[in-house]
């Protein structure tokens, strides 16, 4: 369902390491299924090699937390020398079929746990970090093989807070520092920088639903010639109705109608896991309960934020400037989407859309400074209550 995508990927991969590549889209819109999908069942598994950094299960508050989310520990090793270490993990890499398989299943990096206590011991943890990492792919690379790394859901790295109450928690970045200088997010995408576009050493891939911080690191200008962007929006509508078509033959053994299929995209659109969920759950419930379900959930939802904000003025700072969020504003934003998917971000002022982004409500595409809402269920839900 994925064709152009998986192809798209695959041609970078296929050629010389050069940029850092951001994959982003709103959420569930199928972004770590793809990676995973082509790292499992697309790639030429004797030419490269992944390390799959997932930050979904903890939040990097700290250089520390950063670390430990890069590595797996290797308790039983007695090497001192990381670069002996890292040639024997890059020779096991390139013979053994049982831990190459592992990193098929996303794992992280292999360390000596000499190394790893080293490095946490040290108050500038981060030069044993990245010298180890460009030392083990630089073997690879001479053993014919192409790392791959890959963060997924990089807005928990550093980001986790940033802008969702705009630039007032930048401040955070600015106390997570690796020497008392060097900012450690800028630090990560200098180092990425140079494994890519300096020394073409691994394909990098950063994933995120965040549009926020997509939207600052698209705008900073750090990255500029450095970086691409892909979106991965949710299905067409001929994509979904093909992917509706395939998953009741899957799920039901059996085929939906026409009309069926026209319902289920009015209520849930493209959204991949909204359709699988649907169907799924057909097997046990009428169609029409299944989605009047999903549909009042959301609706229930945006009520209680909208109710929400009769008691409680929600504030953002924008450039040391405090501003307060008023009902009546994010209302009026909100009646926009009455008639329309997609508006321009300019119809809403800044403060009003961080909001609603942070509160999961709308979707930023920072390439084209479009808004729409996270999926059709919450656009149907604003339809109803606004």
């Amino acid at each position: 369902m994925r064709e152009s995508e998986i192809k798209e990927i695959l041609s970078i991969l296929e050629g010389e390491p050069n940029l850092i590549y951001f994959i982003y889209g709103s959420i569930n819109s199928g972004k770590s299924t793809l990676i995973r999908e082509i790292i499992t069942n697309k790639l030429d598994k004797s030419k490269y090699i992944p390390f799959f950094i997932d930050f979904r299960t903890r939040n990097v508050l700290n250089v520390d937390n950063f670390i430990e989310c890069l590595f797996e520990v290797d308790e039983k090793s007695k090497v001192d020398d990381f670069r002996e270490y890292a040639k024997s993990l890059a020779d096991l890499l390139v013979n053994g079929s049982e831990e190459l398989s592992k990193y098929y299943l996303g794992a992280p990096i292999r360390i000596p746990k000499s190394l790893f206590d080293k490095i946490f011991a040290k108050k500038d943890k981060s030069g044993d970090v990245y010298q180890y990492m460009e030392y083990l792919f630089a073997k690879l690379n001479e053993k014919g093989k192409i790392p791959i790394l890959i963060f997924d859901v990089l807005e928990n790295f550093v980001f986790q807070n940033l802008c969702r109450s705009a630039p007032k928690n930048l401040q955070m970045i600015k106390e997570l520092t690796l020497n008392g200088n060097r900012l450690l997010l800028w630090s990560l995408f200098q180092f990425l920088v140079a494994l890519t576009k300096v020394q073409h050493l691994c394909h990098v891939f950063c994933l995120s639903s965040d549009s926020l911080f997509i939207e600052y690191v698209y705008n900073t200008g750090e990255l500029e010639g450095r970086a691409k962007y892909i979106l991965i929006e949710d299905f067409d509508k001929e994509t979904s109705l093909k992917f509706m078509d395939f998953l009741a033959k899957e799920l039901l053994k059996s085929e939906l109608s026409k009309e069926q299929k026209e319902l289920i995209y009015s209520y849930v659109g493209g959204k991949p896991i909204d359709i699988i969920y649907t169907i799924n759950e057909m097997k046990y419930r009428k169609l029409e309960d299944i989605l009047n379900e999903m549909l009042n959930d959301s609706i229930q939802k945006l009520d209680m934020l909208l109710n929400k904000l009769d008691y409680i003025t929600p504030k953002i700072s924008i450039e040391n400037e405090i501003i307060e969020i008023k009902k009546e504003d994010v209302v009026n934003a909100l009646k926009l989407f009455k008639t329309k998917y997609e508006i321009d971000k300019k119809a809403i002022s800044t403060p009003v859309y961080i909001y609603l982004i942070k509160e999961n409500i709308l979707f930023l595409n920072p390439q084209k400074g479009i808004l729409k809402p996270q999926s059709y269920l919450v656009w149907n839900a604003i339809k109803e209550i606004v």
